[in-house]
Order: structure tokens, then C-alpha cells, then sequence
């Protein structure tokens, strides 16, 4: 069975100039070799495609695989982790991961909130600022937290990104208008645990891989799992697996979000507990990261005992279940 691999690899976009933390979303070569060879022990023979102009060359030329891996994360707009799943649905091409309606409301965090928030799931009130002067139309509580409403893997998360007062808000939320070109999204600070959930399948098929706790060492920027934090988390972050009734009341909020969101094969869900102890949903990946040793879902996996490869061939399983496909004989007994 052929695999389609389609992915930003983040070198390619260093060697256009783009900054590290430009970047910061797309693929380190480990990544993909670390797939690439997953997907060969289980049975598949794998193309490396790459991002979706050379995606759409070969579609355009008439190419087939019988499922794509997508793990692009687009480049321009709104919509960019959309962009992949559209073109390959406009080929009717089978491809593993949410859809492009999905993929389209997850990356708008108010978006994502207000479909969650619909389906019961625990969330926090929030605003937008989205021009100069929106700050002061603010009505919550402080303190507060804002963040850029489309970004990922903690972009423009930061210390300052807790907010105290009127003029901080202000004052901050501006700078994260100008420098990221988009909305800011503001909460309640919530100053409980967090966790992140990895979920698995599709459907009424879903299920909880791990609920992991993100535990924040001394030598961290205080309080919140920032940029910085995650860029090095291997000094300034304890991971360990939870299960105590909190854990479980964010394993219960990650699979309705999941649903809610009609998420296919697997998602990262993160959330952080309130005053209460009470988990509050935060946002979802559809696209979680995938590095074998980096990326929170196969960390929470390997901490579960569950492989890189199973992980991989459970994906997969899930995605040509969908299809109605056959698997290899390797998968079926892998996962």
C-alpha cells in the first residue's frame, strides 16, 4: 500500500529567510524519517511529497496514493491548515487526519471555543480584540491571558501575556496585533494545573490515549507554558501521566471535544484547571506533532508503553477504517 507523506519541512523555510519562530510549526527532518520509517516496519512503501505546491503539481499530473499522511501545516492565512485536506478532497484522495472544516475551525481558537462550549464541554468566556481600541470594550475579570487567536506551538505566548490591568492589556495586546497580523484572543488567567490529552480514532470510535500533565520546573518562565518553555522543554518541563479526578474530568472534556469537533484519527487537546480544580478546555490540534521523541502525543504514548510504531499503525488504522482500505498484514499485527 503506497503512502503519501505531506509535510512543511521546516529547513526549507529557514533557507527563505523565514525566523525560528516563524517556523516554529512546520517539520524538523527527524520528523519525517521518523515517520517515513515508521510507516515502512508497518507494511506501507512510503513518497515523500512535501508541502502542497508540489502536492499539487503531482495531483494536477494525474497522481494517486491510496492514502495520504498529512502533517502540513500551511503557510498564508487563516485557513492554512485547511489548505492540504481542501486539495486533496477536491481529487477525492484519501488522506489521514481532520478534514478541512475541521482543520479550519481548530486553528481559530474563538471559533473552536464556541463549538465546544455549544456541546457542554467546560470552557472560559473570552473576547476578541482585533483593532486598536477593541481593549477597552473588555468586560472580564482580571487577571487575564491573551495569545494570538491562529497560532500554534505556543506562538506569542509569553510572561507578558498575563494580564493585570487595563493599561497591560492594552499595551500588550497591541503588540501582539502588530507583530502577528491577526486577532488576540483574551481569557480569564486560569491558574490551576495543565493538562494536555491525546485522543485516538474517530467518532464513537474515539477513545483517550493519556492525560499528561505539564509541570513546569524552577528554572521555567513562571506560571505558563510558554514558547520559550516548550522550545526547551527537556530542562524546563516535567511530563508525567495523570489519572486523580481532575485528570479524568480532562480526559472526559479532550473526547467530547474531539466529537464535538469531528476530529478523525487522533487530536491533542489541552486544558487548565481553574480555581476550583475544574479542567477548562483550551484548545485542540487536529494535526498534533509527531516527532517520535518531541511532540506531546508520542511522549504521552511512550509513557503509556504504547511504541512510536503502534501509535503510527493505531493512526493509521483508524484513517483506512474510515476508507473502507485493507491494511498491510504488518499493521494489523502491530496495532
Amino acid at each position: 500500500m503506497r503512502v503519501g507523506l505531506t509535510y512543511d519541512l521546516r529547513d526549507d523555510y529557514r533557507a527563505m529567510g523565514m525566523s525560528e519562530e516563524d517556523t516554529a510549526e512546520f517539520d524538523s527532518i527527524d520528523t519525517i524519517n521518523g515517520l517515513d520509517n515508521a510507516l515502512q516496519e508497518l507494511g506501507f512503501e512510503v513518497d515523500r511529497i512535501g508541502h502542497i505546491k508540489a502536492l499539487a503539481a503531482r495531483l494536477v499530473a494525474g497522481e494517486r496514493w491510496d492514502i495520504v499522511f498529512n502533517i502540513a501545516e500551511g503557510v498564508h492565512g487563516r485557513g492554512r491548515e485547511a489548505q492540504v485536506p481542501a486539495l486533496l478532497e477536491a481529487y477525492d484522495q484519501p488522506y489521514v487526519f481532520s478534514d478541512s472544516v475541521t482543520c479550519g475551525v481548530t486553528l481559530d481558537k474563538a471559533l473552536t471555543k464556541a463549538v465546544v462550549s455549544a456541546a457542554g464541554v467546560p470552557t472560559t468566556p473570552h473576547a476578541i480584540i482585533a483593532r486598536a481600541g477593541d481593549a477597552a470594550a473588555v468586560q472580564l475579570g482580571f487577571p487575564l491571558f491573551i495569545k494570538p487567536v491562529a497560532e500554534g506551538t505556543g506562538k506569542g505566548c509569553e510572561p507578558s501575556c498575563k494580564i493585570s490591568n487595563a493599561d497591560e492589556l492594552e499595551i500588550n495586546s497591541q503588540r501582539l496585533l502588530e507583530r502577528f497580523k491577526q486577532p488576540v484572543i483574551v481569557e480569564p488567567f486560569l491558574p490551576g494545573r495543565e493538562f494536555t490529552v491525546g485522543v485516538l480514532g474517530t467518532d464513537d470510535n474515539a477513545y483517550i490515549l493519556a492525560v499528561m500533565e505539564v509541570v513546569l520546573l524552577e528554572k521555567a518562565e513562571a506560571e505558563i507554558y510558554t514558547y520559550f518553555n516548550k522550545e526547551n522543554f527537556k530542562s524546563l518541563v516535567n511530563y508525567k501521566l495523570a489519572d486523580d479526578a481532575a485528570a479524568l474530568q480532562a480526559a472526559d472534556a479532550a473526547l467530547a471535544a474531539h466529537q464535538a469537533l469531528s476530529c478523525r484519527d487522533a487530536s491533542r487537546v489541552d486544558l487548565r484547571c481553574d480555581e476550583s480544580d475544574v479542567p477548562r478546555f483550551m484548545e485542540l490540534n487536529p494535526l498534533a506533532g509527531i516527532h517520535p521523541q518531541h511532540s506531546d502525543l508520542p511522549i504521552m504514548a511512550k509513557l503509556s508503553g504504547m511504541s512510536y510504531e503502534i501509535l503510527i499503525g493505531r493512526i493509521m488504522a483508524s484513517a483506512l477504517q474510515r476508507y473502507g482500505l485493507t491494511p498491510p498484514a504488518e499493521l494489523t499485527r502491530a496495532a
